[in-house]
């Protein structure tokens, strides 16, 4: 049974967890209003700040500092809401805490306001998740892609191919009740027009969505390449710390080393692998099997090869680098030539880890990476989770099946198609979205949010 259907009250500190200048209790529910006159508070006006002094059950004053009170449905929960803001000390919260269970609240779940705002319709799910992105945001991009979507610019890129769904769907269907006349006499070019416009729409959401996944969970890069081409000395020194062992002996990285770096604002899961070549012992090619493995989940190979024989090394990792969405070739030790390499493309870099020299054109080409080109300001640009993509995916995937059923005049398997791409998108912003979906996201939630 839903929270909101039992009509309880709750209550969380909605403030961190460290002793602060200020903290905050946030009531959501029908007895918000009455806990807070039992706390000691005078009659609230709604949306005006009131200075009142808490008392516990026997009269004694807990804290003092300010209460507001907003009734629903104009709050963030949709329902009647009391914050009490007071002194940031987590033994006073605390008590504060305690004596609203006493009064007829009870605790929180993780994300249970959100939760509420959702079920009430203050927001939808993509805006939730938002919220949830905005405080974990890592810098400034991240913090204003979160804000966007919070502000509802994914969820209208979604609703506008949501609705051209539901036209082409509406024809498709108002088509089959004429199935003595062909397609082509129902309209049946607009159809297809409609079709590849919405085609576009899914194609450049899909795009935007993905940038802003990468924005929000960061970069996953694999370094890959043939043994000592230096891909734990490009570790370190992206680290800035010796986070691997490097030798001159062939194999001494065996099995996958994770190190999670910011570059300039830019998250960085960065894996170092064994080195691929033929033969090794059982450990190493252990190892290897391992690499290739991560590679197929990346976002990123970065391949580190020898400058002083490049083509020795492509020779020794094969094709192993297509295994991953993307690759930058990165031509290590280059302090060892006579002459610096010009001219190497754009998804290649010449650097020295030992000396430094390269690192930044490298920060700042995977920085670009994970922008997908875009600026670092780009405008309209919003947050999204891997979620969103494959749901994006699966209605792409839809779309495609449902065209290829209108070209053998398959009208009602075209519809059926049509209606799974619209709910796949509605999963996104919660439209179509089963119970057992709103627990996980929500359970992932800070308390008091």
């Amino acid at each position: 049974m839903s929270a909101l259907s039992t009509g309880q009250t709750i209550v969380a500190i909605a403030s961190g967890a460290a002793a602060g200048g200020v903290g905050m209790l946030r009531v959501s529910g029908p007895r918000s209003l009455q806990i807070a006159v039992a706390l000691g508070c005078p009659m609230l006006q709604p949306r005006h700040a009131h200075y009142a002094r808490f008392r516990d059950a026997g009269g004694e004053v807990i804290d003092d500092g300010i209460a507001l009170y907003f009734p629903g449905p104009r709050s963030f929960t949709g329902e009647d809401v009391v914050e009490l803001q007071g002194h940031g000390s987590p033994v006073v919260l605390r008590q504060l805490l305690a004596r609203c269970i006493e009064l007829g609240a009870r605790q929180a779940r993780a994300g249970e306001f959100s939760e509420r705002a959702f079920l009430n319709g203050k927001l939808d799910l993509a805006q939730a998740e938002a919220i949830a992105d905005l405080i974990a945001a890592g810098d400034v991009r991240a913090a204003r892609a979160a804000r966007r979507s919070l502000d509802g610019v994914f969820s209208r890129r979604v609703e506008e191919v949501g609705e051209q769904l539901v036209r082409l769907r509406i024809h498709v269907e108002a088509a089959i009740d004429f199935a003595d006349e062909p397609l082509d006499t129902l309209g049946g070019a607009q159809v297809r027009a409609g079709i590849e416009q919405a085609r576009a729409l899914l194609e450049q959401l899909r795009i935007d969505a993905e940038r802003g996944r990468k924005l929000r969970d960061g970069l996953h890069a694999v370094l890959i390449g043939p043994p000592n081409a230096g891909k734990s000395s490009l570790l370190n020194a992206l680290a800035g710390s010796e986070r691997a062992i490097v030798t001159d002996i062939a194999g001494t990285t065996r099995d996958t080393l994770r190190e999670t770096i910011r570059i300039d604002g830019l998250e960085l899961e960065l894996v170092d692998t064994a080195g691929l070549r033929e033969g090794g012992d059982a450990i190493e090619r252990e190892g290897m099997r391992r690499a290739r493995a991560e590679m197929q989940r990346a976002d990123l190979a970065i391949v580190v090869l020898d400058a002083r024989d490049p083509d020795a090394g492509k020779q020794a990792i094969g094709d192993a680098a297509a295994q991953a969405a993307r690759q930058l070739w990165v031509f290590n030790k280059c302090d060892l030539l006579p002459q610096w390499p010009q001219d190497l493309g754009a998804d290649s870099i010449a650097l020295s880890a030992a000396s430094g020299a390269g690192l930044e054109q490298l920060h700042a080409r995977l920085r670009a990476i994970a922008s997908d080109g875009a600026g670092e300001g780009m405008q309209g640009e919003f947050s999204a989770r891997l979620r969103h993509v494959e749901a994006i995916a699966s209605a792409a995937g839809h779309l495609e099946t449902a065209d290829a059923q209108l070209h053998h005049d398959q009208l009602e398997l075209a519809a059926e198609e049509l209606r799974l791409a619209h709910d796949a998108l509605g999963e996104i912003t919660g439209r179509m979205t089963a119970d057992d979906l709103l627990g996980r996201i929500f359970s992932s939630f800070c308390i008091g949010k």
